[in-house]
């Protein structure tokens, strides 16, 4: 029931009822349907077909199942490109994450996936565009570190090697980290191991 006490408070203010009105209309106390919407606890499920009758909308959408459906269909696109990635089929993964930014334009995950597509299919410019247009939008700490790593090697690659530079030594404290992509932005890397590094980043091989 991970979406039900805001869903709660979202549709009964959508019907314009009190806490009151809804325990009346339930035959409980308004303390209980506060504690419902504080998430301290749930609802009898029982009560379930009651409360979405009350507050006209469907049980699934009281306890969030649209949000649940919604974020196994993103997690099912990023297994999808990441197998076709993993086996160097860039333009099937490329295709999953343009069709999915259809459905979910402003999504920084699948922003950031597209993006890494083009990274390791050599796409540069695209990637960086990309890059910097999602890592803005992005709440994800490991995808922005990654990705933000992956952007050092992809400016080193245009010759904005003051830029790379910039970004590294900016970077926290792990594999992305300034102590390790910094010594290789300022060694002389030829294409292959710069594309090298970037897979490393984006895949782990």
């Amino acid at each position: 029931m991970l979406y039900l006490s805001e869903n709660l408070k979202k549709y009964r203010m959508m019907k314009n009822y009190t806490q009151e009105e809804v325990a009346s209309l339930l035959g409980l106390t308004p303390q209980s349907v506060s504690k419902w919407e504080r998430g301290e606890c749930y609802p009898d499920i029982t009560l379930l077909p009651a409360l979405a009758n009350i507050l006209d909308t469907s049980i699934d959408l009281l306890i969030g199942m649209d949000a649940i459906r919604a974020q196994e269909k993103r997690q099912n696109i990023h297994k999808m490109a990441s197998v076709f990635q993993h086996d160097g089929e860039y333009s099937a993964a490329e295709k999953v994450y343009r069709d999915a930014l259809l459905l979910y334009p402003n999504d920084p995950g699948m922003i950031l996936g597209l993006a890494g597509v083009l990274a390791l299919a050599d796409q540069t410019k695209e990637s960086i565009a990309l890059i910097e247009r999602g890592l803005p939008l992005s709440a994800n700490k490991k995808q922005k570190a990654t990705m933000r790593a992956a952007l050092c090697f992809l400016y080193l690659k245009c010759g904005r090697d003051d830029k790379a530079n910039a970004l590294a030594s900016e970077l926290p404290h792990t594999r992305e980290s300034r102590e390790v992509i910094q010594p290789l932005i300022q060694k002389e890397l030829d294409g292959l191991e710069i594309n090298a590094n970037i897979r490393y980043l984006l895949l782990g091989m």
